[in-house]
């Protein structure tokens, strides 16, 4: 259900307070109008009973004399009846305006049979007369009953309800009418900071975004009145919002820009670095220190040639470039991984668990998959000691596919777990290192991931010491479309060198 607007609903809830104010007011006065006069009238209604036992107590010998209404001086309406020992009545009679006292008839005498004697005053309907308060007293044996009717007293009632009606709508229309105008006018800053808000609320965030966002009008911004501070904080809370933004922006494009320049102008001269160590090392006898020095020549441009790569990634990846995928068997991938890792360490123990069906097929870009599980072979291989067992394990779940590739060697650190796929993120000295060149640039784990999320899928570490597991799962074939990843430049065919 749309709830209404606070400029709305706050006049509608003061217009009924005040109605229920002026109702409540309005049943009290009536309420006590009301006792006072019934009190009245039952004191009328007394005197007359006292008047007519005063009366027929003059003739005592006559039980049905009614003589006493016609002495003059009664209001018109008054009744009086005389009962016998039985309660019964003997005579009744109501006095008229300008005529002699009428007597009741035989229906309206039994209304008024059964009124007990005792001074109080009573309710009673009388047929053809209405409603009468009634007394009925007993001086001696001398029982006699007087009456008044209440029709004036609820006359007097009615004609004060009207008058309070009238004059609780005129309050209502001469109090309610500027109220609800004032506080629609109080809250019309706050309806446009809220809209201001909204239309903050549906600006794009992200870092691209062009345009500054809408600030609220320095009229709303008032500190004097609620609705102005609330405007003033609104106004500063975007301004650090901006701030944050564009401070995260400029972050982003200085590291995009180092990352993208670095590589550029990188590459040309380490690939001419790696051409002249090729030729010199042909050139060189076997076993010489020239060959030597050329041939760690060619393995550290290779290395670096590998970093300026890796970096030239993630800076793709992180520009969104596309390029076409096609169906990868994933267990076949995870195979390939486990043969090359035998043979780069053969001082470690590696197992395949292999599917139970096959083959396990995604949608991505083949040689970067095969990177993501190189890069986690390589940093088990690389941080861990000689005979440890890493195993490699495929299996298939709810939509998707996953790898794990688990070691038991020491583990990660605590400390370092939340940040071990970031970029140049390296490990603690406790996991140990099997040679310089493999020393990891702190960017294995960072592509891994970037390559992962490219995908589609996800990437996640448990580590304990004894049990560190890495798990990565891709959707499968056919779950979504193809999807379109950065450009490489080349086709990746090494496994990647670098490590977390």
């Amino acid at each position: 259900m749309t709830r209404r607007p606070l400029r709305t609903r706050l006049p509608l809830l003061l217009t009924a307070t005040l109605v229920c104010v002026c109702a409540a007011l309005a049943l009290t006065t009536v309420f006590i109008q009301r006792v006072y006069l019934m009190g009245e009238l039952d004191g009328r209604v007394a005197d007359a009973a006292e008047h007519g036992v005063t009366g027929a107590a003059r003739h005592p010998e006559r039980p049905a004399d009614l003589t006493f209404l016609g002495t003059g001086g009664h209001p018109p309406g008054l009744l009086a009846a005389r009962f016998g020992p039985g309660g019964d009545v003997l005579a009744a009679a109501v006095v008229r305006r300008d005529a002699e006292p009428a007597g009741l008839t035989a229906a309206q005498r039994a209304a008024l049979a059964g009124v007990p004697d005792d001074g109080a005053a009573h309710t009673r309907s009388v047929p053809g007369l209405g409603t009468y308060r009634v007394t009925a007293l007993d001086a001696s044996g001398i029982r006699v009953l007087a009456g008044l009717p209440t029709a004036d007293v609820r006359h007097t009632l009615d004609a004060l309800v009207r008058v309070e009606t009238a004059a609780t709508a005129a309050a209502l229309v001469l109090a309610g009418g500027p109220c609800a105008l004032v506080v629609r006018r109080q809250l019309r800053p706050l309806g446009r900071v809220a809209a201001t808000a909204a239309q903050v609320a549906r600006e794009p965030l992200g870092p691209d975004r062009p345009t500054a966002l809408a600030r609220i009008p320095a009229p709303d911004t008032d500190p004097g009145t609620e609705a102005g501070q609330v405007g003033a904080a609104l106004n500063r809370m975007i301004d650090q919002v901006e701030a944050a933004l564009a401070a995260h922006r400029r972050g982003e494009e200085r590291m995009r820009r180092f990352i993208a320049d670095a590589g550029h102008e990188l590459r040309t001269p380490l690939a001419s670095i790696a051409g002249y160590a090729e030729l010199m090392n042909r050139g060189t006898g076997p076993g010489g220190t020239a060959d030597l020095a050329w041939r760690r020549i060619g393995a550290e441009s290779a290395r670096m040639t590998g970093v300026v790569e890796d970096l030239l990634l993630l800076a793709r990846l992180a520009e969104d470039r596309p390029l076409q995928a096609a169906e990868v068997d994933l267990a076949l991938l995870a195979a390939e991984a486990v043969r090359e890792a035998r043979t780069a360490g053969a001082d470690h123990v590696w197992r395949l668990e292999p599917p139970l069906e096959s083959p396990l097929s995604v949608i991505g870009d083949g040689p970067r998959l095969r990177q993501v599980l190189s890069a986690l072979l390589v940093n088990a291989r690389v941080h861990t000691p000689p005979g440890t067992t890493v195993t490699v394990a495929v299996g298939t779940g709810a939509g998707g596919h996953t790898v794990r590739v688990r070691d038991d060697g020491p583990g990660i650190p605590r400390e370092l777990l939340p940040t071990v796929f970031d970029p140049f993120t390296r490990a603690d000295p406790s996991r140990s290192r099997t040679g310089l060149s493999e020393g990891g640039s702190g960017l294995g784990l960072a592509v891994a991931a970037a390559v992962t999320r490219a995908h589609g899928g996800a990437v996640r570490v448990d580590s304990v010491p004894g049990r560190t597991e890495f798990t990565v799962e891709f959707p499968a074939a056919g779950r979504r479309a193809p999807v379109r990843l950065p450009a490489t430049g080349r086709p990746a065919s090494r496994p990647l060198g670098s490590s977390a």
